[in-house]
């Protein structure tokens, strides 16, 4: 389990001065990759894989504002032979904000082709 803070900015609200809720599924994504580098910084190249989004399923409980903390924390809730489910919850402070899955799968770099998912990934998203 991973957790990353992501201070909301001006920008990612819309005219309700709510985060924009397409700006979600970038924030799990970036936090995503930033657990992923803390693996290897350069992991496509060296490691000749990544990771690419197949499906994502949020479910918004309460709007982010801008100047707020929104807080992730990040789980793998599925392991597959190429893909797996990262269950990401989302608040500021106490306050529940957004609840998601998303399914990632892992394929060669550059080819793009689904391969099984590396050992140190496993272990390195399950520790």
């Amino acid at each position: 389990m991973a957790s990353f803070d992501y201070r909301i900015r001006y920008g990612e609200c819309d005219q309700q001065g709510i985060v924009f809720n397409a700006h979600y599924m970038a924030f799990i994504d970036d936090a995503m990759d930033c657990w992923l580098r803390e693996l290897d910084a350069e992991f496509e190249a060296n490691a000749g894989w990544e990771v690419t989004v197949k499906r994502s399923d949020i479910v918004w409980d309460s709007p982010a504002r801008s100047g707020e903390v929104l807080t992730l924390d990040l789980a793998v809730s599925r392991w597959g032979n190429t893909s797996f489910d990262l269950n990401a919850t989302g608040r500021v402070g106490d306050r529940a904000v957004i609840d998601s899955t998303t399914t990632y799968v892992v394929v060669s770099h550059p080819e793009f082709t689904s391969v099984p998912i590396p050992e140190a990934l496993r272990e390195h998203l399950s520790a």
